[in-house]
């Protein structure tokens, strides 16, 4: 069966090449942009792993892809698909299973059975591997995935994609790159942009001109330049009316502010813009009352479920994080079947979910990466407008980036035509990690395993073009050392000790100018022939001067730049008038200066420093000085070298070697053995593994009740997205345990700040309160107000449900209080999740 049987068009050329190094059951990378159809290699993928009787398994980065992704699959092969994300785990042992990263990179680390019969990997995103906080994931599946187990890696557009493929290559065997870097709708970048002087009209122009920035555009904004501001950011609600009036919905509307998505849906909603028909507002509520029929009805009053269902009926909605996972779904199905037109969403919609649009809108180009402001990446303007376009539908795709005050058209130009930039590693040991390395490896195999990341290959790389660039540096200054020796003694002696005699050379130089006049014939070097002619002399101590060569070359220097081998050697008369710019005058003298010869009787006035002997009397010491500044130069770069070297040598093991003497310190490993605690820190999977499994072990959370239980342990899974008040904690046993807490996450940051590995982060309570009222059986209305979105919410309850599971897993102790804990959890629209 090939990859062009049953579908209605033929693949392109490069999904081809892919399904036919599949075929060859060899690992590949597939780099394309988004929308060209990369998951039709996967679907083969595993239509060829089906069809051989071997197993599947389709990772992606987030649950909300993993749930598409599973529907898809079951529409095709029914009951032997599967769905594992933590959350939901439907039908595991099926033949085709779909599931988040994290499960399969755990799945590894226990050598589950379930890797026995497995052909085939497919890596989703692949280029997620450079997420500061998850990507490690996917290096260490790529690492530690056992080798005949094909992988078939999906990216997105990426700057060194022969670099990440030489490093799987190194790690997975034969290798295939296929790279396909046309766009199936081709994209035009438009920029928008509204003139306050011509009643606020949108200017919408094209970003290029050609391949090169549109001299329009610049042009355009010089005239606003300034005391008042002539250009302004268009408003949310006028580019609403310009994608309707222009035909460019339906649209997705890029805002990196989930309270910005929100409003912006309820402004166009409210404006009466008008996107709908009255037979499309009753299919839209048809659809919702399908897509939202597994919520609780008592819920729904608390999800705004009137106001947001509304806002679809007028055809725009928000789609973020911070909505249940049934209302993203909801909006993602009436999106794709044309019925929402216009779409406010974060650039967590960019990731892999099904929603292609005619236009796509940037409202910055720079958003808040919990730090400050950065600037998007040409990947990132890249990965936001590979929706625009829809295949089969759309001739051309539009890209809008909206007119703002931060950033230069110029700055805007070069985002969107560079495309991509380079996949970089954010691949780093943790203390679980640690703990399996030393459970599944031994010690030197572990570090081998650790120098196998793509972190260490890109080093090693770095390290390689230091080393050159190293030997080359160390070879000049040799040369520059050699070609600094002085025939006439030391000249590093010199230098060190007779400092004062070659300032009072200087001064004896800059006298000696002094005596020159115009028409005298120079001997600049200890060379005959090396002969030019004073057009000008300046003034001053160290004044400048013009001379012209027999060539007609023209020199500009100074006193300083002077050969001590300089001597005047004649006398020659000038054209009058003396014309040192022109040219012509320039030539003239040049001729005369070839036929010019000293004449008998004149003497030459050689320079003579007086009291000066050996190297300070030399007629060659400039040359030897500008050696010796070169050769400084050199010795300055090759310490930077040698320093950038010895830095990066420091590498992956040497904190992986750190981190076991600070779980060696804390029990946790017993040289290259683990003990019962490293044993149980192998199965805890938090960002704060270590602090949770100590705090286990110091019984800090035993002897709690169910709902004292979750809150406890929302301590390790809640993140607060900005600084909130950590008041109110449910009762004082939960408050007593979260002081203990605290007060060993602080131990523990002294501790690893003294071994200098990664500080962890410490825990958070902002989370506990609502937790422990969710677990007592409060109602989702009595939860709610301003500060919690409900898809916070669901996502921190899943979060704490996913720990809650771990600590009744691996710790016979905590059983009973975890199960129970995770049934109280486990309710309502926290159980309900999306539509898998």
């Amino acid at each position: 069966m090939t990859i062009e049987a049953g579908l209605p068009f033929r693949p392109d050329q490069f999904q081809l090449d892919a399904a036919a190094q599949i075929d060859e059951a060899m690992s590949v990378v597939v780099v394309a942009p988004t929308g060209a159809g990369k998951t039709l290699i996967a679907e083969h993928a595993v239509a060829r792993a089906y069809r051989a009787g071997e197993r599947s398994f389709y990772t992606t980065p987030i649950k909300a892809l993993s749930n598409q992704k599973y529907a898809d699959f079951r529409s095709v092969y029914g009951d032997a698909v599967g769905l594992l994300t933590g959350d939901n785990v439907i039908n595991g042992d099926a033949p085709i299973v779909v599931m988040t990263t994290e499960v399969l990179r755990n799945m590894i680390y226990a050598d589950s059975p379930a890797l026995g019969n497995l052909g085939v990997v497919i890596l989703d995103e692949v280029h997620y591997l450079q997420n500061r906080y998850r990507g490690s994931v996917w290096e260490e599946i790529i690492i530690h995935l056992p080798r005949p187990i094909a992988i078939v890696s999906l990216s997105a557009t990426i700057a060194n994609p022969e670099e990440f493929t030489n490093w799987v290559r190194s790690r997975r065997g034969d290798t295939a790159l296929i790279v396909e870097t046309h766009r199936p709708v081709p994209l035009q970048s438009m920029y928008l942009v509204k003139d306050r002087y011509r009643e606020g009209a949108l200017n919408l122009l094209p970003v290029f001109a050609g391949t090169r920035p549109n001299p329009q555009v610049s042009n355009l904004l010089k005239k606003g330049r300034g005391r008042y501001r002539r250009f302004a950011v268009p408003r949310r609600i006028e580019v609403a009316e310009l994608l309707s009036h222009e035909g460019l919905l339906p649209a997705i509307y890029f805002i990196f502010s989930r309270t910005g998505c929100d409003q912006a849906a309820a402004a166009v909603a409210e404006s009466g813009l008008g996107l709908t028909t009255s037979t499309e507002r009753q299919e839209i509520r048809a659809r919702v009352d399908r897509l939202i029929d597994h919520l609780p009805p008592q819920d729904l009053g608390a999800l705004g479920f009137e106001t947001w269902l509304s806002r679809l009926e007028h055809g725009v909605a928000a789609h973020h994080a911070g909505m249940v996972p049934a209302f993203k779904e909801a909006v993602e199905d009436l999106f794709a079947a044309g019925l929402v037109k216009l779409v406010f969403a974060t650039e967590t919609l960019s990731l892999g979910i099904n929603m292609p649009a005619r236009s796509v809108v940037l409202e910055r180009l720079s958003k808040f990466d919990g730090e400050s402001h950065a600037i998007l990446q040409p990947g990132d303007y890249t990965q936001l407008t590979g929706r625009a376009g829809r295949r089969g539908i759309d001739t051309l795709g539009t890209a809008l980036v909206l007119h703002n005050f931060d950033i230069p058209f110029e700055r805007v130009a070069g985002i969107a035509a560079e495309g991509s930039h380079p996949l970089t590693s954010s691949f780093s040991p943790t203390y679980n990690m640690a703990a399996n390395l030393v459970a599944n490896y031994a010690q030197r195999e572990a570090e081998e395993l650790l120098n196998a990341s793509f972190a260490q290959f890109r080093a090693s790389e770095r390290r390689a073009n230091l080393r050159s660039a190293l030997s080359e540096r160390v070879e000049e200054a040799d040369e520059f050392r050699t070609q600094a020796k002085c025939q006439r003694g030391d000249i590093w002696a010199y230098l060190e000790k007779e400092g004062d005699a070659f300032l009072e050379r200087h001064q004896a130089m800059r006298d000696f100018v002094q005596q020159f006049r115009e028409g005298d014939v120079l001997r600049l070097t200890a060379e005959p022939a090396d002969v030019a002619v004073l057009l000008a002399r300046g003034w001053g101590a160290n004044p400048r001067m013009v001379l012209v060569r027999a060539d007609g070359a023209m020199l500009r220097i100074s006193a300083d730049d002077l050969d001590s081998a300089v001597a005047v050697v004649g006398q020659m008369t000038l054209p009058e008038p003396v014309r040192t710019r022109d040219g012509g005058y320039r030539k003239s003298v040049a001729r005369l200066l070839r036929s010019w010869s000293p004449g008998r009787g004149f003497e030459e006035v050689r320079f003579v420093a007086a009291g000066t002997e050996g190297v300070a009397g030399c007629p060659d010491l400039m040359s030897h000085l500008d050696w010796i500044k070169r050769l400084r130069r050199a010795e300055s770069e090759i310490r930077r070298l040698r320093g950038r070297l010895d830095r990066s040598e420091e590498g992956l093991v040497s904190t992986f070697r750190a981190l076991l003497g600070l779980l060696e310190a804390w029990g946790y490993v017993d040289g290259w053995l683990l003990t019962a605690k490293g044993e149980q820190l192998r199965f805890v999977y938090n960002e704060l593994d270590l602090l949770l499994t100590e705090s286990v072990d110091r019984g800090l959370l035993d002897d709690l009740s169910a709902a004292e239980l979750a809150a406890v342990a929302s301590l390790f899974t809640y993140e607060s997205r900005r600084l909130e008040s950590e008041n109110g904690l449910a009762s004082g046993v939960i408050a007593q345990r979260a002081g203990e807490i605290e007060e060993l996450a602080l131990e523990l940051t002294a501790a690893e700040r003294a071994a200098r590995v990664p500080e962890t982060r410490l825990p958070e309570r902002g989370f506990a309160a609502t937790a422990h009222a969710w677990a007592a059986g409060h109602d989702l209305e009595d939860l709610f107000d301003d500060d919690m979105a409900a898809g916070d919410f669901v996502r921190n309850c899943r979060q704490l449900i996913d720990v809650l599971r771990q600590l009744r897993d691996e710790f016979p102790r905590l059983k009973r209080t975890a199960a129970e804990a995770v049934r109280r959890m486990d309710r309502g629209v926290v159980a309900a999740g999306g539509r898998a």
